[in-house]
């Protein structure tokens, strides 16, 4: 029995050592960007053209859907008479084909009445080159609203728009489904829109940069924090890099990109480099303006934006609204694929320069807040520039690390026990016999 237990654990050991090494990933040809790395748990659901034929989604989790050029698709919700619900759609463009100005989607959440609830577009602008975007739509609970308040059913309605210049391939899409905790005290939290704000930009940290590598989604997003950093290798023509900051309740976010030099030409590129920031719901924050690209170091940073808080949602000004929450936003920087004509497929050198400024408060919500909360682990995981799939990864480790700590004590426990025992009916056993017919032991010994 104990051998048996015994490779049971050295198996699970090597099992759970197996899982961890065995994320997901995304293969692609040397020398060229990396695929957007969906999230492996997503599961497949096909959007419906007709709302009675929708697929009900489930809070927490996450879908894979495609969306045809002037297509419209619903997803269905079942809405409860108190909770906030939030879905997100990351459009990714198959291929590398063209996009214009405009194209893009619009996300809505509605009634059984088709009232919208609210709605927000993902579009590309000046920067025409496919890459990731994503934007959100949500019903939320309040008392001074009529509409979309009641329990029942709801439609997400996700509609493509693309000019006749444009691909007219598919666009994958990955979506979230997130409902928000409840408020501790719902009477106590204020009503009223911040008007003022620091909006002044830090002074940055001047330290030598740390090299880190962006992930290719938001599933595998770097983590970063206070500092400068720089991308290893550089960032591609045509790649999207992502990265994750932990932002907590009063705290503010600032982030610049800047581009290095490049000898190989000095054509000008107009719109070369796309920053954008999204919350962890994956609602759009805001997009720097479009950076352009000479040959020349240049940067380009996100306007000030403001702490977190719960009553920036009722601001009209949908980049403030979206810093509702704490929890991990997302940094996402593209380099247009037309570089590569005038400077080569290979890296330009980037650095980010991100700062969190502010005291962490208290959370609003009661109970676990979910993706809506920063934790020490997240610090300290930002700390250390891991992904989501490395920092569990880590965790398994640590696990497993434990796990063999404990099993080896065991068995050298047990063997140094064995080895006693052994030592002491060693010494307290009677000599055997020199000679003569005596039972086994011979004659008992003197004390």
């Amino acid at each position: 029995m104990r051998q048996r237990n015994r490779g049971r654990v050295a198996l699970a050991a090597a099992a759970a050592m197996c899982a961890a090494v065995a994320l997901p990933g995304q293969a692609y040809a040397a020398g060229e960007p990396a695929a957007y790395t969906f999230d492996p748990g997503a599961k497949k659901v096909d959007g419906a053209e007709a709302s009675t034929d929708a697929s009900a989604l489930t809070p927490g989790s996450v879908y894979r859907s495609s969306i045809k050029t002037g297509q419209k698709l619903y997803y269905r919700l079942n809405l409860d008479a108190k909770t906030n619900g939030y879905v997100s759609a990351v459009v990714v463009p198959r291929g590398a084909g063209q996009v214009a100005y405009g194209d893009g989607i619009t996300v809505s959440i509605r009634d059984s009445s088709d009232l919208q609830c609210s709605s927000e577009d993902a579009r590309f602008e000046s920067a025409e080159f496919p890459r990731p975007i994503a934007a959100y739509a949500y019903r939320t609970v309040a008392k001074d609203s009529s509409i979309c308040q009641e329990a029942g059913t709801y439609n997400v309605l996700i509609e493509r728009e693309s000019k006749e210049t444009s691909a007219p391939g598919e666009w994958d899409l990955e979506l979230r489904y997130e409902s928000e905790p409840q408020l501790k005290s719902a009477g106590s939290m204020p009503t009223d829109a911040p008007e003022n704000w620091p909006s002044a930009s830090p002074v940055q940290p001047t330290t030598d940069p740390q090299k880190r590598s962006g992930g290719t989604s938001y599933y595998d997003a770097t983590g970063l924090e206070t500092g400068e950093w720089k991308e290893e290798g550089g960032i591609k023509p045509g790649q999207t890099l992502f990265y994750r900051v932990p932002v907590d309740w009063g705290q503010q976010v600032f982030a610049t990109a800047t581009l290095s030099n490049n000898n190989a030409s000095d054509e000008y590129i107009g719109s070369a480099l796309a920053l954008s920031l999204d919350n962890p719901a994956l609602g759009h924050v805001d997009s720097a303006t479009p950076l352009s690209y000479s040959g020349k170091p240049t940067s380009v940073s996100l306007d000030p934006l403001p702490p977190v808080a719960y009553e920036n949602r009722y601001d009209s000004n949908s980049s403030v609204s979206a810093m509702r929450f704490a929890g991990w936003y997302y940094l996402s920087v593209t380099l247009s694929p037309q570089i590569a004509k005038s400077y080569g497929k290979n890296g330009i050198p980037l650095t980010l320069r991100v700062k969190v400024e502010g005291t962490a408060a208290k959370s609003p919500y009661t109970g676990d807040a979910g993706i809506f909360k920063v934790t020490q682990d997240d610090r300290n995981t930002a700390e250390k520039g891991l992904s989501a799939p490395q920092a569990v990864k880590s965790g398994r480790m640590k696990v497993i690390g434990a796990a063999g700590i404990g099993a080896g004590s065991v068995l050298v426990l047990g063997l140094g026990v064995w080895t006693l025992l052994a030592r002491r009916r060693a010494a307290t056993a009677p000599a055997a016999p020199s000679g003569g017919n005596q039972p086994y032991g011979g004659p008992p010994q003197a004390w």
